[in-house]
């Protein structure tokens, strides 16, 4: 069924990112979006796509892409852009953003890629509370190969301030699907840089604590050939799966939490725990509490049961964050 957003260019899906063998996803792929996000969500909402199935959009680049809390996305070409509409009764949750993040940190590319970061001594890839996938490099350790890097390659973060930079790949968007009122899905939007990392400034930063990393940068850093990137095509098929698998999981947990059961939400914790890109961090969490900001520190140690980031304060007490802005605490 097509989409009737007006924003939307060159319906068509080419020969080489069509999606055969996962039909049921109805993927649709744009040469140019708006916002993945907002053009599904306006397509389900509008009744132009069924909400009691599964709808997938990518797009080669986005004119408006969106971040978290209104920040806008840059989307150059290269990267995957995609937005996956899942049919979903019951409410979302601080643990989705998570489960989704560790489901993607388990993709084989990124598998792969660590592996070859842990032989090189590199901080691996893994899941930023609460939407972000990518890396602290804590170590100064120098490279064994023969490629030369500058000021924008990997392990070459130098702390601003006297905070440590997040090597950002992808960020996660999720937004809930209406329709009279009543929850009917989820969209699970999420960008990935893969060929290009888009240059920010002060202003498109937007006073956020990171740097855009790409896969491509990544493999640039590591000994030559070590990794080869997959296709878009291979990556939408992971990226897919994945997300599938994220949903599989937190409606496992939706219908264990009544049982008093915790088999899921135990396994689900243990394997964050081993991809949680601020565990044993120093942190600087900024809040904003009517309309005055408020910050504390403390060392990240882990989340809790509703996905709240966990703070271990100076003096041992534990507080349970349910948002704010992350800064890692750079320490010599």
């Amino acid at each position: 069924m097509p989409l009737s957003a007006p924003q939307s260019h060159c319906l068509s899906v080419p020969e080489s990112l069509t999606l055969d063998h996962l039909p049921e996803l109805n993927h649709r792929h744009l040469v140019i979006s708006g916002s993945t996000n907002s053009e599904l969500i306006d397509a389900l909402q509008t009744g132009a796509l069924d909400t009691t199935k599964m709808h997938l959009l990518t797009a080669e680049t986005q004119s408006s892409g969106r971040g978290q809390h209104g920040r806008s996305w840059q989307s150059p070409h290269g990267n995957v852009y995609l937005s996956l509409y899942h049919p979903m009764p019951m409410p979302i949750s601080g643990l989705l953003s998570l489960i989704i993040g560790l489901e993607l940190a388990k993709m084989p590319v990124i598998q792969t890629l660590n592996e070859q970061l842990r032989a090189q001594g590199l901080a691996t890839i893994g899941v930023k509370w609460a939407n972000d996938l990518g890396f602290y490099q804590l170590s100064d350790k120098p490279q064994n190969h023969s490629r030369q890097q500058d000021q924008s390659t990997l392990g070459d973060s130098k702390p601003t301030g006297q905070t440590l930079p997040f090597n950002k790949l992808a960020g996660i968007l999720i937004e809930p699907v209406t329709q009279s009122g009543k929850l009917v899905g989820v969209v699970m939007g999420i960008g990935l840089n893969v060929k290009a990392a888009p240059k920010l400034t002060a202003q498109t930063s937007e006073g956020m604590s990171y740097k855009a990393m790409s896969l491509q940068d990544i493999c640039e850093c590591l000994p030559p050939n070590a990794v080869t990137l997959p296709s878009l095509r291979v990556l939408y098929q992971q990226m897919s799966k994945a997300l599938m698998a994220a949903m599989t999981r937190f409606e496992h947990l939706a219908l264990e939490k009544p049982t008093g059961h915790t088999y899921y939400l135990d396994s689900f914790l243990e394997q964050f725990s081993s991809m949680d890109a601020l565990a044993g961090l120093r942190l600087r969490v900024t809040q904003d509490h009517s309309n005055e900001a408020q910050t504390v520190t403390g060392f990240a140690c882990g989340i809790d049961t509703h996905g709240c980031l966990q703070l271990r304060q100076d003096d041992g007490k534990i507080s349970a964050l349910f948002t704010g802005r992350i800064d890692v605490i750079h320490q010599v």
